[in-house]
């Protein structure tokens, strides 16, 4: 998917909601574990009950690796689901990866070719090199850790040289040398606040990946305040707030309903732009 397409599909489904696939196989309903396949279960019965009112899924690596292999069956089969059934849908890898060259390439090849992944998150500690691997796939998307949502941001990202530049902000100077604004995005937290006027004067037409709206306590109307661009520029990520809306047999219906509450606010937000 390259980036007008994105575009499209923010202002035809006006929304620019991203659901994230954490799946904890320990938090899913009950019901649900008698199942043969519990985690790609609950998956199909959140993706069935949200496709209308996002743009995005984000399965974060983490919540399947922690099962093995079947945990790895649950999220091939997820992002299977996903392209088969509904194929508007950017699909995102919450990954983090990033090494030296050779090793990135590996991962690279695992998720644009063997699980045809739309894009995935990457770390830019190691520089060029480790990043560069995941650029060489067209209409495929790097989308690198800048201005995290978590309390430890504060320890590396913020800290700034003897310029008064800080790390976040060389990272998105920096790596715009590697692609531009229709293959590279960035991660910003949501509970970054107004941090977002820093980052669009170095990246003004970028699309940011924004976690951090919902549980975490960031704030969409801050967010689009300061982030927003003419094109949307954001995907909002929501989680837990979203797929663990409800622990019973309703659990689907009331995720559609925390995405319908979402949506309807997105919505407000783009009458301002489109």
């Amino acid at each position: 998917m390259n980036k007008q397409q994105l575009i499209d599909n923010i202002r035809r489904k006006q929304s620019f909601l991203c659901v994230g696939l954490d799946t904890d196989i320990k938090k899913i309903p009950d019901h649900l574990l008698d199942s043969h396949e519990p985690v790609f279960a609950f998956n199909k019965a959140i993706i069935d009950a949200t496709a209308d009112l996002c743009i995005a899924y984000k399965p974060n690596l983490a919540f399947y690796e922690s099962m093995g292999v079947k945990g790895w069956m649950a999220f091939e089969k997820t992002v299977k689901y996903i392209r088969e059934q509904y194929p508007d849908q950017f699909i995102i890898a919450d990954a983090k990866r990033g090494d030296i060259g050779n090793t990135s390439a590996m991962y690279a090849r695992t998720f644009f070719e063997e699980l045809d992944i739309d894009a995935v998150t990457v770390a830019p500690y190691m520089g060029e090199d480790s990043v560069t691997p995941f650029l060489g796939y067209d209409k495929r998307w790097v989308i690198l850790l800048a201005l995290t949502s978590n309390k430890g941001s504060h320890d590396f990202q913020l800290t700034e040289d003897a310029q008064g530049e800080r790390l976040f902000e060389k990272v998105l100077r920096r790596s715009q040398e590697w692609a531009g604004d229709e293959q590279m995005m960035y991660v910003v937290g949501a509970t970054q606040g107004r941090a977002f006027e820093d980052i669009r004067r170095i990246v003004p037409h970028h699309f940011l990946l924004v976690p951090g709206v919902g549980a975490q306590g960031g704030s969409l109307e801050e967010v689009c305040r300061y982030g927003m661009t003419k094109d949307c520029g954001l995907i909002v990520n929501s989680s837990r707030g979203i797929i663990y809306a409800s622990k019973g047999a309703d659990f689907a219906e009331a995720a559609r309903q925390a995405a319908r509450e979402v949506q309807v606010q997105m919505a407000e937000q783009l009458k301002q732009i489109f």
